[in-house]
């Protein structure tokens, strides 16, 4: 059986995947604001290097985990729905299934504790 990572296409649907996401997410003016003064090549970066973990692919990632990436910037349900919502709707612009898109979005559901500090 193929891991998500390579169902999606492996490095460079990840690294499409990111980009798109990246230009959803800094037009959206529900989550836009965390972004300020980011590097989002940085950013890109790290991303990057998650969702291929996360995914099953290689493990490159050596960012903080997600309660201490994201403690500092008192996030909401709705943040967190509207990452997701951007995330899902660059995988469908990708062509990638329904399926593995409800595979993305329960992985993410994982963190949202995390991720809220909670």
């Amino acid at each position: 059986m193929s891991t998500l990572y390579e169902r999606l296409g492996g490095e460079a649907a990840v690294k499409a995947a990111v980009d798109n996401f990246y230009e959803k997410v800094m037009a959206d003016n529900r989550i836009n604001s965390f972004f300020e003064g980011v590097d989002m090549v940085a950013q890109a970066v790290k991303q990057k290097a998650f969702l291929t973990m996360v995914f099953g692919g290689p493990n490159d990632y050596s960012g903080k985990d997600m309660r201490a990436g994201h403690a500092h910037l008192g996030l909401t349900d709705e943040h967190f729905d509207a990452v997701v919502e951007n995330l899902g709707n660059t995988l469908k612009e990708l062509g990638v299934s329904d399926d593995d898109i409800k595979e993305v979005a329960a992985l993410a559901e994982t963190t949202r504790d995390d991720v809220l500090n909670r």
